[in-house]
C-alpha cells in the first residue's frame, strides 16, 4: 500500500479589511501560505491585508486538489461556496 506524506490544502481566505474580498488557493503548507498572504507577498491579495482563513479542505491527491480549486473559481463553484461552505457572518 502506498502512503502519501504530502497533503494538499484548498483554502478560502477573507480580507479583514474588506470582508467582501476573498481568495481561493492551494498549498501544501497552510500556515506559511496564510502568513505569506498577510505579509503582502501575493500580488492578487496584497491590497487587502490582513486575511483570515475561513475554511480549508485537505486532499491526498494533488490532481484532485487542483481540480477542486479550479472548480471553486467557476461561477458554479462560487455558488456552491456561498450556499454550502461559507459562514453566515460573511
Amino acid at each position: 500500500m502506498y502512503y502519501c506524506n504530502t497533503m494538499y490544502y484548498v483554502y478560502f481566505i477573507v480580507s479583514k479589511k474588506d470582508p467582501k474580498r476573498n481568495y481561493v488557493g492551494i498549498t501544501t503548507d497552510l500556515k506559511n501560505r496564510l502568513q505569506y498572504h498577510n505579509r503582502g507577498k501575493v500580488i492578487s491579495t496584497k491590497g487587502c491585508t490582513p486575511w483570515r482563513l475561513n475554511f480549508y479542505l485537505s486532499f491526498l491527491a494533488k490532481d484532485r486538489a487542483v481540480s477542486f480549486e479550479k472548480y471553486l473559481k467557476t461561477s458554479s463553484g462560487k455558488a456552491f461556496l456561498s450556499k454550502r461552505l461559507l459562514t453566515k457572518e460573511m
